[in-house]
């Protein structure tokens, strides 16, 4: 009795800001519902949003190689630039871009070719960077290659979460959360969206990597991201403590999540409805995590696939592993991040050990879900938060050099989900610098990726502060036909 006076005491305090949210909660819902034009169905116990055409993609595995991955040195040769080693930039080829602070106060922008032999790949004849990515280069074809991606974030924070958010400003969904608030997941005993961190061999300059790039923003707590740990238990606080048996740990979240359903009946917080999802989720997945982390029933053939790191917990290889058994069970968007592609200086090493890493992972990744029938609906989307300058940061030789950020043009490719294998799309000048073809804004890149999902990216929109908030923004966002099959 006593806990149910303290409730509606609580009921009598609602706020103003409570009171209107509950009335957008309930309008909103019914608006964007209608809106839509499709029938809610249900999936981890909330209302989700069914798509609004027939999907391609059912599912996401996003890897996102933290610190901008130098594309001249991967994807887009650039022949003619052996010719102007250690010449300047020219101006008319910079054109007064904006440059950080790293390199704002250099005297000189000498011209750094590629150290790296390129070599055409598969019938569609992409140039890339076969000595370091000999096994990827054999997915040359199943693989829509994307040279021309933009953005205007020149810095890590703003790039990454504009990338992830569709906003340099933090704070609003990132993909994952969009994902399964419009689908949903099909499996009731694991997140809708789950994030995976792979350690690198080469650990020399890693850049922060935060948990609000996972965040649900304004959407409900539910969507947000669930992370996964490389080392220990998966998730912190999984297992029961020591002396609580699995039925009265059941009992215990019983009788806790009556009390929650109380309070949110009567203050309609939503905060207290995700809180009631979480206990739930939380439960669910005592018994679901570790059967998918417990590899031992893998054959060896797998481990032939993906390489012997895929044995070694926490490794990139590990990571895409995981990441196939979590798309099998249902698991709707899969964002993993490797780290140490911010390379200012020592490209000659740290560039071996990065695709060292990634290589026969993405390899064996996209061999595998191909093995399954699992490639045709499971899109995989690979690349970084921006590209990397012609010009070297600190000193230059021929066998080894740094280069800084750069956003105007940077290249990220996918395969599988309704993504045109064999296509090479985008252009750059002689210089990689500049975008000459094609370009993709990555609010063009976000807009493409909700449509393979079977969503419509103007008409998926979520009220939140008196505006019909989407993923892509107010500004200008299209679909690129060209990329989808």
């Amino acid at each position: 009795m006593d806990q149910m006076n303290k409730i509606m005491s609580l009921s009598e305090l609602q706020s103003r800001r409570q009171f209107f949210a509950q009335g957008r909660n309930l309008l909103g819902s019914a608006a964007l519902a209608g809106l839509m034009g499709q029938i809610s169905t249900q999936a981890s116990g909330s209302e989700v949003l069914g798509p609004h055409f027939a999907p391609k993609a059912k599912r996401i595995i996003y890897l996102h190689m933290v610190g901008g991955p130098a594309q001249m040195d991967l994807f887009d040769y650039k022949p003619e630039m052996q010719k102007w080693y250690d010449k300047e930039l020219p101006d008319s080829i910079r054109n007064g871009q904006r440059l950080t602070t790293m390199t704002s106060g250099q005297k000189r922008f000498p011209i750094a070719p590629s150290k790296y032999k390129f070599s055409q790949a598969g019938k569609c004849g992409m140039w890339m960077n076969t000595q370091l990515l000999p096994m990827l280069s054999k997915k040359a074809d199943e693989i829509c290659w994307m040279r021309s991606l933009h953005t205007e974030a020149i810095n890590h924070e703003p790039a990454i979460t504009a990338l992830q958010t569709g906003n340099q400003v933090t704070g609003r969904p990132c993909l994952g959360s969009w994902a399964s608030y419009g689908l949903g997941t099909a499996n009731e005993n694991l997140p809708a969206f789950v994030v995976l961190v792979a350690v690198p061999r080469n650990r020399e300059q890693e850049q922060a990597i935060s948990g609000r790039l996972w965040s649900s923003g304004y959407l409900p707590g539910e969507h947000a991201g669930v992370s996964f740990r490389s080392k220990g238990d998966p998730i912190l606080y999984i297992n029961n403590p020591r002396g609580m048996p699995s039925e009265l740990r059941k009992r215990s979240i019983g009788g806790i999540n009556k009390l929650n359903q109380i309070q949110y009946e009567k203050l309609k917080d939503p905060q207290t409805h995700t809180r009631i999802q979480q206990y739930e989720m939380a439960f669910k997945m005592q018994a679901s995590v570790p059967e998918l982390t417990d590899l031992t029933q893998e054959p060896e053939s797998t481990f032939k696939l993906y390489g012997e790191e895929a044995r070694k917990p926490g490794t990139f290889a590990n990571t895409a592993l995981m990441t196939r058994r979590l798309a099998e069970r249902g698991v709707r968007f899969i964002q993993v991040y490797h780290n140490n592609w911010d390379h200012h200086a020592n490209v000659a090493r740290r560039m071996p050990d990065q695709c060292k890493d990634i290589d026969q992972p993405c390899f064996g990744l996209l061999e595998d879900l191909r093995l399954r029938g699992m490639l045709d609906d499971t899109l995989v989307i690979w690349g970084g938060e921006f590209g990397r300058t012609i010009y070297t940061q600190g000193r230059l030789s021929k066998s080894n050099y740094g280069r800084d950020h750069h956003p105007r043009c940077f290249t990220m490719w996918m395969a599988g989900g309704g993504a045109k294998g064999g296509t090479i799309y985008g252009e750059t000048d002689d210089f990689s610098y500049n975008i000459v073809k094609d370009p993709i804004h990555i609010r063009d890149f976000h807009a493409t990726l909700l449509h393979l999902l079977g969503l419509d990216h103007e008409r998926f929109t979520v009220k939140f502060q008196g505006l019909d908030q989407r993923l892509t923004g107010v500004e200008h966002a299209k679909v690129i036909p060209e990329l989808i099959l």
